[in-house]
């Protein structure tokens, strides 16, 4: 892993960056040339084919695959939160909002507490993991990454198991906490309708080739249409045409 020299600390710090990796299993191609740059608070979202290499991307990006050729930078002492796509709960292990938190590292009932309001789950943390709802556990796992402190959140299609009321508010909260917390944030995701609205850029990978850019050059690529439909492409475009118009 390359170190990244950033001059001081901007919006435009560089947080990871991958120039033209690629990735085979065996002999198969998994990703050919593909290259990301995540910056300071940014918000960067993966999207494509299922099986078209996105967790492999970030497994490359957190430095966890092994890289056919390209190379992958951090900024120097970076801290990654990871959220993943979900884990397992054990029903009858008696373990509390509070103790699954610290299984990541010592903290104060105060610490807990103040993470915990901020995503709004304040009133939970004594609660048995194995009892609380779907919505709740992706909070708590929001939490457990915040408590590092992260200059990078990294989300593996961290909300597919919640309703689209719920997911509504947990996409806002994710705003708020890159926000809040100046960080940069990398999703998985096939909320096609939350990431356009709410990503700064976008990856779209197909199986043998990819774009990236700003959801309105991402929409408008053949690659993207190719994926999900011209029809979602135009809607996305006419409804970003009527929100400038009444600006």
């Amino acid at each position: 892993m390359t170190p990244i020299e950033n001059e001081g600390e901007s919006h435009r710090t560089v947080l990871i960056s991958a120039e033209d990796i690629s990735i085979k299993f065996g002999r198969r191609p998994i990703l050919d040339k593909v290259s990301i740059k995540i910056h300071r608070c940014e918000i960067v979202t993966l999207i494509g084919l299922n099986g078209a290499g996105k967790s492999t991307l970030v497994r490359a990006i957190l430095g966890l695959s092994h890289l056919f050729a390209g190379k992958v930078s951090q900024m120097n002492g970076i801290r990654i939160g990871y959220v993943p796509q979900h884990i397992n709960r054990d029903s009858i292990l008696p373990m509390t909002v509070k103790r699954f938190l610290r299984l990541g590292g010592p903290a104060s009932r105060e610490g807990l507490e103040t993470v915990m309001e901020e995503v709004g789950a304040g009133a939970i943390l004594d609660t048995a993991v194995s009892s609380i709802s779907g919505g709740e556990l992706n909070r708590i796992l929001l939490a457990r990454a915040l408590l590092r402190r992260p200059n990078l959140l990294v989300l593996d299609e961290p909300f597919s198991s919640v309703d689209a009321s719920g997911k509504i508010e947990l996409y806002g909260l994710v705003e708020l906490i890159r926000d809040r917390h100046q960080c940069g944030v990398l999703v998985v995701s096939h909320d096609l309708h939350f990431v356009l609205t709410g990503s700064d850029s976008l990856i779209c990978l197909g199986k043998n080739d990819y774009c990236s850019g700003g959801p309105k050059d991402i929409v408008s690529h053949p690659l993207f249409r190719d994926i999900f439909g011209y029809q979602l492409s135009e809607q996305f475009l006419l409804s970003r045409r009527e929100l400038e118009t009444k600006k």
